[in-house]
């Protein structure tokens, strides 16, 4: 469902937003391109931060911005995220969840303290009165919560992990899975990081030098091959499968998707429990017969939808694996011209890695 037409034209010395896009009002958006495509700068205008003349943005029934009107950013339905969590260091933590808190009238709230609380895991931080204090993972969850406290009808992340090290992102990841989970909010999410969008995106929104590029859910998106993302080391597709079965003996799970199954180290979810899986194309390799006496257990049937040259030495490839679900693989252009590969082939994909993501 089409939640959100944003269009807008911003003129900057050396750079221009020139945008018009149409996103869904579910789930998490997420923006994404090098540093100076426009990701801030359209979040700043939805936020009403900057103001293009002439711009439009309907957020659902509601007219934010057209030729006639510009609400203030006070009077827009949102929480915004910086990537500074931006905490008053004169206040506790819970009187800085209570600032966003008590804008918003009671009769009106549709996020209460105690949810925020318990989706953040934030109880036991409830009773410190000095933020500063806090690690940068925890301060950047009391920000999310803050926002959320507002009952916004949208909710603006601005790169919300950059400032963080590597143990902080991971130990903030499980809280926004859940609040992607749990919570109705729409999410425009900016990142310049492609395993965070993979984690955490449903719908991916492409810029580059203040253009859209590509607007589409996340996993036809990133399957691209004509599109910058498919030229990334850490290139890949996302596949949705579901938790089959556990094999004890050799600390396995199984999970099942549409076009087969996949071999994973154990993971302790319940038979049935949704997964998302991340597969590098340079983890796939393709043979044109089935396989056997391999080290390799993930092997599924697949059908070429495309091959594009990537240089001199090497291709992608676009795999269909049934249901509408894509791998990529990249191999050698020897390889591709030693088994004769070309588009509606059908072959073998040999996975050599999953990574498990959500």
């Amino acid at each position: 469902m089409t939640a959100i037409h944003a269009r807008f034209k911003l003129d900057y010395p050396g750079f221009t937003l020139d945008v018009d896009i149409k996103l869904p009002g579910s789930g998490v958006t997420a923006l994404f391109g090098p540093s100076g495509s426009g990701k801030t700068t359209l979040l700043r205008c939805i936020a009403g931060l900057e103001h293009a003349e002439g711009g439009l943005l309907r957020m659902n029934d509601q007219v934010w911005q057209d030729g006639e009107k510009f609400l203030p950013t006070h009077a827009r339905s949102l929480g915004y995220v910086f990537q500074e969590a931006g905490l008053f260091p004169h206040l506790s933590v819970r009187r800085n969840l209570e600032y966003g808190l008590i804008r918003i009238v009671p009769d009106k709230r549709k996020v209460q303290l105690e949810q925020v609380v318990e989706l953040l895991g934030l109880s036991k931080l409830m009773a410190r009165t000095d933020p500063t204090s806090l690690s940068g993972g925890e301060r950047q969850r009391i920000a999310i919560g803050r926002a959320l406290l507002t009952s916004p009808n949208l909710l603006l992340m601005d790169e919300p992990l950059s400032a963080l090290d590597a143990a902080s992102k991971q130990e903030i990841f499980p809280y926004l899975e859940r609040l992607h989970r749990e919570l109705e909010i729409p999410v425009l999410y900016v990142s310049h990081a492609l395993d965070e969008v993979a984690r955490l995106a449903d719908h991916l929104v492409l810029l580059e030098q203040g253009r859209v590029i590509a607007n589409g859910t996340l996993g036809e998106t990133l399957s691209r091959l004509d599109l910058p993302t498919a030229h990334l080391d850490d290139a890949g597709a996302v596949i949705e499968a579901k938790v089959a079965m556990h094999d004890e003996a050799y600390s396995l799970t199984r999970l099942d998707f549409s076009g087969g199954s996949l071999w994973v180290s154990k993971i302790e979810r319940a038979a049935g429990t949704l997964m998302r899986a991340r597969v590098l194309a340079r983890d796939v390799s393709v043979a044109i017969a089935a396989p056997h006496g391999s080290s390799i257990t993930n092997i599924v049937a697949a059908r070429i939808v495309e091959i594009r040259d990537e240089g001199r030495d090497r291709v992608s490839l676009r795999l269909a694996v049934g249901g509408g679900q894509t791998l990529l693989s990249r191999i050698t252009r020897r390889s591709r011209d030693q088994l004769g590969l070309v588009a509606g082939m059908e072959v073998y994909a040999q996975v050599k890695s999953v990574a498990l993501i959500a």
